[in-house]
Order: structure tokens, then sequence, then C-alpha cells
């Protein structure tokens, strides 16, 4: 499938695809993988900034975003077949939480702390 294919893709199309290239595992152990699997690939992310701030390094066109961008992707990999073992719904999240975002924004209170807000 061409960049034109893959750029066109919706969330759930996306979730569907990364589902068959997910092994097979342990179904005991496999929300556990998914969840250690999500916060290592985060972790991952963090390490390349923290190396940047690290060297004091103000340019930002001397960040890597291509390796930064594989990162994310593994990111949004982990995110689509942990929502799927949880029968959540890419689109859905997505839609749901630009519909919070938007509702704390009409209310001021995007830069608040908590939840629930």
């Amino acid at each position: 499938m061409g960049a034109a294919y893959w750029s066109a893709m919706d969330l759930d199309a996306y979730q569907r695809a990364a589902l068959r290239t997910a092994a097979p595992r342990d179904k005991r152990n496999e929300l556990l993988h998914l969840v250690l699997g999500l916060v290592g690939e985060s972790g991952e992310i963090a390490e390349k900034f923290k190396k940047w701030v690290r060297d004091l390094d103000s340019d930002e066109s001397r960040i890597d975003r291509a390796d930064i961008a594989k990162e994310l992707g593994d990111v949004l990999w982990y995110v689509a077949v942990l929502a799927d073992y949880l029968d959540l719904s890419l689109d859905e999240i997505a839609a749901a939480n630009l519909a919070k975002l938007a509702s704390r924004q009409s209310r001021g209170l995007l830069g608040g702390s908590g939840d629930n807000r």
C-alpha cells in the first residue's frame, strides 16, 4: 500500500492494521505487556529530549524529528492495541478527548489541574 493510503487512514483503520502486527502473547500477561510497552516507548521519547536539554541545546532544528517520529509511532501502536484490548475505539477516544478539551477551553480551564475540570 502506498503513502497515499496511509496518509488518509483514520484512527480505527490504523487500530485494525496495528492489531494485525501484534504477536500472539500469553493472555494473562497481555495487559501488563501493553501498559509497560506504552510506558517504555514514552520513556524513550523523554530520554531523547532529556539529552537535548542536558546538552543545553536551544536549537530545535537539531532535534532528530525522524527519530522522534519513529518513537511516536511506537507509542501510537501501543495505544491502539491497548485500546483494542479494552474494547475501545481510537476514533471514539480521539473525539471524546477533543470534546473534553473544547469544553475546558470554553470554560477557561485548559490551564487548570485535576482530571475532572
